[in-house]
């Protein structure tokens, strides 16, 4: 099925035309503290900034998933992998600094060709947009939602998806704030996360 017919009720309702993609229909917000928004972005959104928000968190809390998994593994298998002759050591902020020359391109453009692919599938061709309307979302597309569920988990109950995605969201705010906690704490002290239990 198409994004639209998996979406929860407010994307579908956008896409009849009715009041559909605010902040009060969004999931992701959770009892106690509900729709956590102490600054206002959302209330000041129209319904296309506030899409390019979900996109951008969304988006983000994936990245910092895989950040957190690539410190945790990374600084795990180091002296014992067999990537890079085991040569990579350190903590994790310095370990792409350590990949020998020409695979840094390479990962850059892995990173490059995905980040095309989702552009693609949810942003609108910016020869197709107005100049004063820079980056929009497609109507049809629901922010995340680029099609990859190769094990098939993607429910079609509308509520179990909202449900999904909330989690979703969860893991990756969660992520965002430990990514960024072992940052700084990398950076603090030049020791790598797992010695700091070891010690």
């Amino acid at each position: 099925g198409s994004a639209v017919a998996f979406a929860p009720a407010a994307t579908r309702a956008s896409s009849s035309g009715l009041n559909a993609f605010s902040a009060a229909d969004l999931p992701g917000a959770l009892p106690p503290v509900g729709f956590f928004d102490p600054l206002g972005f959302a209330e000041k959104a129209d319904e296309k900034t506030l899409k390019r928000y979900r996109e951008a968190e969304v988006t983000h809390g994936r990245v910092a998933m895989l950040a957190v998994i690539g410190f945790l593994v990374g600084e795990a298998v180091e002296g014992s992998s067999f990537l890079f002759d085991a040569q990579i050591s350190g903590p994790a902020i310095t370990h792409f600094t350590q990949v020998p020359d020409g695979w840094d391109a390479l990962i850059v453009t892995f990173i490059g060709a995905a980040e095309a692919q989702r552009a693609q599938i949810g942003w609108v061709d910016p020869a197709d947009a107005s100049y004063d309307q820079p980056g929009l979302l497609r109507d049809n597309y629901y922010p995340g939602d680029i099609g990859f569920d190769p094990l098939g988990l993607k429910p079609e109950d509308p509520e179990e998806l909202n449900i999904m995605i909330t989690k979703e969201l969860q893991n990756g705010r969660l992520a965002m704030l430990a990514a960024a906690g072992f940052l700084a704490q990398e950076a603090v002290d030049g020791k790598g996360i797992l010695e700091h239990f070891s010690s």
